[in-house]
């Protein structure tokens, strides 16, 4: 059966019509979901018991289940969530003094072989739809009983490899009537998928693109994610040119410092020639060490003349605070393990 969290209010108004139905009943549906977060139709209790019984018959509400729940001293709540097909995805819920972030997946696996993601290694099985990536959001909302109020596209998945759910899921995030969080508080991460950035900058959304660069030169870019010998730097860093003409955004380069690797003075120096003058911001993550992979956490004092030198010169930049590392704090961890026992 269909996902009724796939729809949005104008297209569940065509499905209502369908089945007999006024359409103005997809708003009456629509805040049973999204404000009440009911788990079956049953609970939808201004509506007929014919329609309940309609809905029952032709779409499922798509509860996922938690299978593990790992909790860090910091706050930080790492999910794992049966979809309901016998695979699994992680989510992860962030705290922090401006509100609860959440880390949502976008896919069962990942294509992209990006040799410090704990993903890499577990095969791709498909995409999320977008109602999918919508639960994974209410689900935790639903478990903690917290508002989420910032959502990060970044956790399993390239989410530009699953372009049109993972746009109709934004806008899903976004509809006032939906789960009502604002564009600028969605943030959507790419390896570097140029075509779907010229793509992405047409559809008007205003959520901010973070761009995984982790490297400032094609060879070690290559041998950190192999997306780059398809979409080299150079094509990527037009790519967010035109998008930051066409769009007036600021963009986020997400750069993960690995020891001995990028994280020296000369990799720093040709970062800022790459992105001077650019509307941006630099991201520094300390990379997690994942089993079996090759790459270390920089040094602390790597990291903070990292981004000291990029802030001398023009470049703001950040460290990200890190969260969970009580956990499994790396993006795939908790699958990996789950797949293997």
């Amino acid at each position: 059966m269909k996902n009724i969290k796939d729809y949005h209010l104008e297209e569940l108004k065509q499905e209502l019509k369908k089945i007999g139905e006024k359409p103005f009943r997809a708003e009456q549906i629509f805040k049973w979901l999204y404000d009440e977060k009911v788990q079956a139709f049953d609970e939808m209790t201004n509506l007929s018991l014919e329609l309940r019984e309609k809905l029952k018959n032709n779409y499922t509400i798509c509860n996922f289940n938690i299978l593990k729940k790992q909790e860090s001293k910091d706050g930080t709540i790492k999910y794992l969530f049966d979809v309901l097909d016998g695979n699994a995805i992680e989510t992860v819920l962030m705290k922090y003094h401006h509100g609860n972030s959440i880390c949502v997946s976008s896919q069962i696996g990942c294509k992209m072989g990006c040799k410090f993601c704990a993903s890499t290694g577990i095969n791709f099985v498909r995409n999320l739809s977008s109602g999918e990536i919508v639960e994974q959001i209410i689900r935790v909302e639903q478990d903690t009983g917290e508002r989420v109020s910032n959502v990060v596209l970044m956790g399993i998945g390239e989410p530009l490899d699953n372009y049109e759910n993972v746009v109709n899921a934004i806008r899903l995030i976004n509809h006032p009537k939906g789960l009502n969080i604002g564009a600028r508080h969605i943030s959507i991460s790419t390896s570097g998928l140029v075509p779907k950035i010229y793509q992405l900058a047409e559809e008007n959304i205003q959520c901010t693109l973070s761009i995984s660069l982790h490297a400032t030169d094609n060879k070690k870019r290559s041998s950190m994610m192999p997306v780059n010998n398809t979409y080299p730097i150079e094509e990527l860093l037009q790519a967010c040119k035109d998008y930051i003409a066409k769009t007036n955004r600021r963009i986020s380069f997400e750069y993960a410092l690995a020891k001995d690797n990028n994280d020296n003075l000369e990799d720093a120096k040709q970062l800022v020639k790459l992105l001077k003058g650019m509307l941006c911001h630099v991201n520094l993550i300390p990379i997690n060490k994942i089993e079996n992979g090759k790459f270390d956490k920089s040094s602390n004092e790597n990291i903070m003349k990292f981004r000291d030198y990029l802030n001398e010169h023009g470049i703001v930049a950040t460290i990200r605070r890190e969260l969970g590392s009580d956990i499994d704090a790396a993006c795939g961890q908790l699958r990996r393990k789950n797949l293997r026992g």
